[in-house]
């Protein structure tokens, strides 16, 4: 029920599932985000270079690479709460989301636009409204007061979050 819910074939969720209790080395059916990192490395997760075309191992603790940027990225979305570890479900969530390519920061901002009324920022009472309570505490954590044209007060930036996502940055 759950692969088919997740619209992936019994193949795909074997060799997830496979590649996820291989790297859960102490066997907690979790994984921290070394364990995660090599999970999806295992799986062909492409790692970004920096921009001197070194891979993101060779560089200097003192400055993350894009290879660093990415996995805090990642980690974002299957540890939204910053519990340290990836749970199974979480983990197969972003490899399901990897494998058909339906969340961008477009489909996320429209997503928040449709929430918002078309509006070009969101209020936390329309977030509590529409999402669960985890998630809508994570967005309004992480969201910026909008400073667009005057709006409602407290309105949210989503338009930045959803960028911010996907790594994408809304200064370019």
């Amino acid at each position: 029920l759950l692969r088919d819910s997740k619209g992936i074939s019994d193949e795909q969720m074997a060799d997830f599932r496979k590649s996820f209790d291989h790297f859960d080395t102490n066997k907690n059916k979790t994984l921290d985000s070394s364990e995660f990192k090599a999970c999806l490395t295992s799986l062909g997760y492409n790692w970004q270079e920096d921009k001197l075309g070194r891979d993101s191992g060779t560089l200097s603790k003192r400055r993350p690479s894009m290879g660093d940027a990415e996995l805090s990225r990642i980690l974002m979305i299957v540890d939204p709460n910053n519990q340290g570890y990836v749970t199974f479900d979480a983990f197969l969530d972003f490899m399901t989301r990897e494998n058909t390519h339906e969340d961008t920061s477009e489909s996320v901002m429209y997503s928040f636009r449709v929430l918002a009324g078309d509006k070009s920022y969101i209020t936390e009472e329309e977030i509590r409204r529409e999402l669960p309570p985890d998630e809508a505490e994570y967005c309004i954590k992480r969201m910026r007061p909008y400073e667009g044209a005057p709006g409602d007060v407290g309105a949210l930036d989503y338009q930045s979050f959803a960028s911010s996502l996907y790594g994408q940055s809304d200064d370019l």
